[in-house]
């Protein structure tokens, strides 16, 4: 289950210029099959990161698909994102055992520290928030997931902790690499 945020103009500002021509394969493979809609939706979003506005609209010029079903179906499944990510997403679970757990302080120190509400990606898109209705870690509450690994039985300070490492080694990472 998603839980519902109001968009902020941040978010409608982070959509990008983007290559259309990089769907192209993709459309010519999915264009006159029957059901192409999610697979079509998963290539873009898979190119892309996310589902630009220009990509619905070239996908409605190019197949028989309409904008008001595409954008119905990336608005009900979770999966779909209409907004760039940052390189890590955290999700912090709210479900009940982790609300018990006092998550909510989670999610406030991590604004603080990353200077972003709830549905929002940094700056520099190396970390995008969110909160979601269960992780299915009951036991370990509260809980957050960064990629495929598991914080559990947090604190604040613990979370905003882990979130600065993970921001150390990718500046380090930078520097090696530059």
């Amino acid at each position: 289950m998603r839980i519902a945020r109001i968009k902020t103009e941040k978010e409608n500002l982070l959509q990008d210029e983007v290559d259309l021509l990089l769907i192209d394969d993709l459309i010519k493979k999915y264009k006159d099959k029957k059901g192409n809609m999610i697979p079509l939706l998963q290539g873009v979003q898979s190119t892309y990161g996310y589902i630009p506005k220009v990509a619905f609209e070239k996908l409605a010029a190019e197949t028989s698909l309409e904008m008001s079903d595409m954008y119905g179906v990336a608005t009900f499944y979770a999966q779909f994102r209409l907004n760039p990510v940052g390189k890590h997403i955290i999700k912090v679970c709210h479900g009940t055992a982790c609300h018990v757990q006092n998550s909510s302080k989670i999610t406030e120190s991590l604004e603080e520290a990353l200077k972003v509400v709830d549905g929002q990606t940094t700056d520099d898109r190396l970390f995008t928030l969110e909160s979601v209705a269960c992780l299915g870690c009951c036991s370990l509450a509260p809980v957050m997931m960064i990629g495929d690994n598991t914080f559990a039985k947090l604190t604040g300070a613990e979370a905003v902790k882990i979130v600065k490492n993970i921001r150390i080694q990718e500046q380090e990472n930078k520097i090696v690499v530059a």
